[in-house]
């Protein structure tokens, strides 16, 4: 399957308007193609690709996966631990007096 995005529709062109990327998943391994890229970033990404001795292509694969595989280093229980104690239970109380007119017990 081929999918291009489009940057004003996110679907097909209008006006001519060129694709900013194309996924294509119809190889055995999918294939990305990022366009408008400012060059400041096209450097940097070889740079940090000729530091570790590796291609662009290489270090794009690595930075798309370390980014977006990545897993929370924390636990749902660390994230709640790590809440700041503030206020007391009945500071987050809810008024269950809502004078309802409907008829309906609160």
């Amino acid at each position: 399957m081929l999918t291009v995005s489009y940057k004003s529709t996110g679907a097909m062109p209008i006006d001519n308007e060129t694709p900013i990327a194309i996924i294509d998943s119809n190889c055995a391994m999918a294939q990305l193609i990022v366009r408008e890229l400012e060059e400041a970033v096209v450097h940097a990404l070889k740079l940090r690709a000729a530091k570790k001795g590796v291609s662009a292509e290489a270090e794009h694969r690595a930075i798309l996966r370390e980014v977006l595989l990545r897993r929370s280093s924390r636990s749902f229980k660390d994230a709640l631990l790590a809440m700041p104690d503030v206020g007391t239970d009945a500071d987050f109380a809810i008024d269950r007096d809502l004078d309802r007119d409907d008829g309906l017990s609160p």
